[in-house]
């Protein structure tokens, strides 16, 4: 078989991608983040795999929209992220949401050994402390992944696309079950 490369959006043009509709959409409420590159691959990412929305909690948003649109790209406009405050966040959540926090923390679970829900609240912490216990209690679910090599940490953009695409495999294989 003869392999050739193609650009993102010719390749996505010609195949059929599993997408889920309005019903079944995460959303993501990063806490505390202060890199503006964290922020614009989480926005990206996101977009990616059609989260409902981005919340990036900051009392003080440090905010270099510059370096944010530079590694969002295209997802920049799309409109799906904003800045709320912590009291904010938590008065407009959807009820219909369960709050899973990525985390590695007591009693956590393995990302790959539990089922996620059809609509998580993906909670991340800052990049040095992590979540604030207050929040990380105020969760449905806590999960870690899993890390087998010398260096366990992982940066919070990076441990977030993990768990969307995890979590988006999950719905995917669950759809197929339902079908058959």
């Amino acid at each position: 078989m003869q392999y050739k490369t193609m650009k993102s959006r010719d390749f996505f043009e010609t195949i059929s991608t599993p997408c889920l509709g309005e019903n079944s959409r995460p959303r993501v409420a990063a806490f505390g983040l202060r890199t503006p590159y964290n922020i614009g691959n989480i926005i990206r990412i996101a977009d990616n795999v059609g989260c409902n929305e981005v919340i990036f909690i900051n009392d003080l948003p440090v905010f270099e929209e510059s370096k944010i649109r530079k590694t969002a790209e295209a997802s920049y406009d799309s409109g799906i992220w904003h800045f709320r405050t912590k009291n904010q966040f938590f008065s407009s959540l959807p009820k219909n949401c369960e709050l899973v926090a990525i985390e590695t923390a007591t009693n956590s679970e393995s990302i790959y050994d539990t089922i996620l829900p059809e609509q998580p609240v993906f909670i991340l912490g800052n990049e040095l402390q992590g979540i604030e216990d207050d929040v990380i209690n105020r969760c449905k679910k806590v999960v870690h992944i899993p890390l087998c090599g010398n260096y366990k940490s992982m940066n919070v953009s990076h441990a977030l696309a993990i768990c969307l695409f995890e979590w988006q495999r999950q719905m995917i294989f669950k759809k197929k079950i339902n079908m058959e």
